[in-house]
């Protein structure tokens, strides 16, 4: 089983890339499952109902989120009954959504997705380690693959989480920083592992958004209002190849796709 995970998807940008790309990545690596970060897809910050339409009629099979899940308040009216959509599952007592679910692909090959959100640098939720492990209890025999994807900041608290679970999900992906680190391996007890994805969207810009602006910001440390970059854009991710028995990870493969204008 081949499943192709995405890195954030960067507005109308990060849509267009998806549509453009996913395609030909879906039939050159011959994908059963597709998993993509969302949480900035509408506008750079939040998802409307439209846009994860748009999304999953492209193909992608899930959509998680991070700490922008609130940002679109549309998010509200559909988030309770769309099974395809987990948002951060440590934000503390009763919340709208889930954080994680369980689905069906391949030869009926059970896939567990698990969105959690790290703390250093980012809101105080609840600690993920013990978050993720509760879930894991929850999940028990349902899964026969579990994903996670990890929203988090600071590189430490990513690898650190990522050894944590070693051995006890078959990956833990990095997402959030929108730039896409090279440190894609399997750890010693078989989880594959990166620090982060990467971004899909605006290839010539400041984490998708336009680079004047951000460059503004900086120079004159005033608060800048940010809009989302245009230009040719890139789709970012990675391919995990699984046994169809054991289902252990054999390979992880970093991708970097680029759409020229």
């Amino acid at each position: 089983m081949n499943i192709l995970v995405i890195g954030d998807i960067v507005g109308r940008p990060g849509r267009r890339a998806v549509k453009a790309l996913l395609p030909a990545v879906q039939q050159q690596y011959q994908i059963d499952f597709v998993i993509a970060n969302a949480e900035n897809a509408s506008g750079g910050r939040g998802l409307t109902g439209d846009v994860m339409e748009e999304l999953l009629f492209m193909g992608i099979d899930v959509l998680t989120m991070g700490n922008h899940v609130w940002d679109n308040k549309d998010i509200l009216r559909f988030i309770d009954d769309e099974p395809r959509l987990v948002r951060p599952l440590n934000y503390p007592g009763p919340c709208p959504g889930q954080g994680y679910h369980v689905y069906t692909a391949g030869f009926n090959t059970r896939i567990a997705v698990i969105n959690a959100s790290g703390r250093v640098f980012l809101p105080p939720l609840d600690c993920p380690f013990i978050a993720v492990d509760d879930a894991l209890a929850d999940i028990k025999d349902q899964a026969d693959i579990i994903i996670v994807d990890f929203h988090a900041e600071a590189t430490s608290e990513k690898v650190a989480f990522g050894y944590y679970f070693d051995g006890r999900v078959q990956a833990v992906l990095g997402t959030h920083t929108h730039i896409q680190t090279s440190d894609e391996r399997i750890l010693p007890q078989g989880t594959a592992y990166i620090t982060d994805l990467g971004m899909t969207g605006p290839y010539e810009s400041v984490l998708g958004m336009k680079k004047e602006q951000v460059l503004q910001k900086f120079l004159t440390g005033r608060p800048v209002r940010l809009e989302v970059a245009g230009g040719k854009v890139q789709l970012e991710g990675v391919v995990l190849t699984l046994d169809d028995d054991s289902h252990q990870v054999g390979k992880i493969m970093r991708i970097s796709k680029i759409l020229s204008e």
